[in-house]
């Protein structure tokens, strides 16, 4: 579990399904535009985003740690029910596909899939190959936040306050370590 596979499920017991749905969301539509870099070939391009690895890792990691601070502040809702407060959809889907962009290791992942690809002859079409990107990574987060929000009226407000703050260390963590990597052999 990742740091958006966290922020997916902080939002989803916080704010209920459909703001988790749409933070996930905003993950796949990114993981799809990485496999359409990796599956039409733009070489170029993603020789670009390898060159602004290292601002990209600093933005995100940045961003990361942003977001652990809000989770860490953020008060648990006093009701599972309650969700008047709730972020809207779109700049939940934006956020997470700006976060999901800025993720160094999510270009390396594409790069490294699609190249091992390319090395055993001619792949499927790349339009196929991008759809199913697409499609695993939005069921895979439908599932999650299916299962989170059928599991949210268990979890009261200390539970959630709880999962808030484990979410938000971890979202750090997260952000420290991609700091830390880059100064790491690249």
């Amino acid at each position: 579990m990742g740091p958006i596979g966290l922020l997916v499920i902080q939002r989803t017991l916080g704010h209920g399904v459909a703001v988790g749905l749409a933070t996930g969301l905003g993950a796949a539509v990114a993981d799809a535009a990485y496999g359409a870099l990796g599956a039409f070939g733009v070489s170029a391009l993603i020789a670009l985003l390898q060159q602004l690895r290292l601002p990209l890792a600093l933005v995100g990691g940045a961003f990361l740690l942003w977001l652990a601070w809000r989770t860490w502040h953020a008060a648990a809702p006093r009701q599972s029910a309650q969700i008047e407060a709730a972020p809207a959809l779109l700049p939940s889907f934006a956020g997470t596909f700006a976060l999901t962009l800025s993720n160094p290791a999510t270009i390396l992942s594409f790069i490294a899939i699609f190249g091992a690809l390319a090395g055993q002859g001619q792949p499927a079409s790349p339009g196929w190959m991008v759809l199913g990107v697409l499609a695993g990574s939005a069921l895979w987060w439908l599932l999650l936040c299916a299962a989170v929000g059928l599991l949210r009226s268990r979890f009261d407000a200390r539970a959630q306050r709880a999962v808030g703050r484990v979410s938000a260390l971890m979202l750090a963590a997260f952000a420290l370590w991609q700091w830390a990597r880059l100064l790491g052999p690249a």
